[in-house]
């Protein structure tokens, strides 16, 4: 005698004719099923441990540092975000963003333009910086590991090598007294009060990319691009995906925000040092892996990596707050990589259990 199913009405939860894709989920399976849930676990966990073992993290004004801190990172984690969801890495993020200020500054002090013509030349340079990336990976069909570490290797000995040429230095020379800087300064590098806390545009500027992005994933046509092209190039390509133009926007969206954080570098201070940038590529997709995003494409969210680099804001300046030796900075970073990851895992093997 052999057991057969029962009839599609008698199964509980399952009107008959209904197909599993219309059924109603869960608040619980929508919940677990939210890439960036782990995230918010692990951001929880790391508040509370910095709220007991450092007094002053609770203030306001800590508050402020804090979502400076992470607003600097987050700015570059959302299109690297973006970009590991459609199956990419970006390894020249890093020194983008001092390219970016280097060609702002250089390019208005040795015109004696007005500064926001060295903005917007800045702005076509990073832009093409991008579309590079993305047209060499696409046509070679090389890894993006290789593209992009290429590129990296190239911007870092231009950085150095072009500013030493032009300014006998390794920085640039001041720009503060120049037509333009104030405003500039305004836009890129000013400071609002609100409630008592002191707070940098960068916060907004973050926000807002957080919001555009999540808009782009969620309610447009390129968000889907986005994951079908993460998820499976190849299927995605078979049914009519623009697969190469997807990347290269891809990649053209993280030369934007290179721009934005690099202008923020440069009218913060007025000079550049040629050698900074190198090594915030991999914080990038630090946070982008902690806020829920797979190495391997297709998985992801904005909202992620902003709470992934609000994770890093918090422990960079908690450990300050708690007055530990910054130089186990690292050994935390690390260690939050490692538990984030497993607990992504765990929480998207609890999801694919409740389907």
């Amino acid at each position: 005698m052999t057991a057969t199913a029962p009839p599609a009405e008698d199964r509980p939860g399952r009107p008959a004719g209904d197909d599993e894709r219309l059924l109603h989920a869960s608040p619980l399976r929508t919940l677990l099923g939210r890439p960036e849930l782990g995230s918010v676990v692990g951001a929880l966990a790391v508040f509370l441990f910095f709220s007991f073992v450092a007094d002053s993290f609770l203030q306001l004004s800590s508050f402020g540092t804090v979502l400076y801190a992470a607003s600097t990172l987050g700015i570059m984690a959302v299109p690297v975000a973006l970009l590991m969801i459609g199956g990419e890495f970006d390894l020249s993020a890093g020194v983008m963003v001092t390219s970016s200020a280097l060609v702002s500054s250089m390019f208005s002090f040795q015109m004696t333009a007005n500064v926001w013509v060295g903005v917007l030349v800045s702005l076509l340079v990073t832009l093409a910086f991008g579309v590079f990336n993305g047209v060499m990976l696409t046509r070679t069909k090389l890894p993006s590991f290789i593209i992009t570490l290429g590129t990296f290797l190239m911007l870092t000995g231009l950085n150095l090598g072009l500013t030493k040429l032009i300014s006998d230095t390794v920085s640039t020379k001041s720009i503060g007294d120049m037509e333009g800087f104030p405003s500039a300064r305004k836009l890129f590098a000013s400071q609002l009060t609100l409630g008592g806390v002191e707070l940098k545009v960068t916060i907004l500027w973050w926000a807002g990319l957080v919001a555009l992005a999540t808009w782009i994933l969620l309610r447009t046509r390129f968000g889907n691009w986005i994951f079908a092209v993460g998820g499976n190039a190849d299927a995605a390509r078979a049914v009519g995906v623009p697969v190469l133009g997807t990347k290269i926007g891809l990649y053209m969206g993280v030369a934007f925000c290179a721009w934005v954080s690099g202008q923020h570098l440069l009218f913060s201070f007025d000079v550049v040092q040629s050698g900074e940038g190198v090594g915030n590529e991999l914080i990038y997709i630090i946070a982008a892996v902690i806020g829920g995003c797979l190495i391997t494409g297709g998985y992801g969210s904005a909202i992620g990596s902003a709470v992934g680099a609000f994770i890093f804001g918090m422990t960079s300046k908690g450990i300050v707050y708690a007055e530990w030796n910054p130089d186990w900075f690292k050994f935390f970073l690390g260690a939050m990589l490692l538990l984030a990851t497993l607990l992504n895992a765990w929480v998207r093997k609890r999801a694919e259990a409740t389907r």
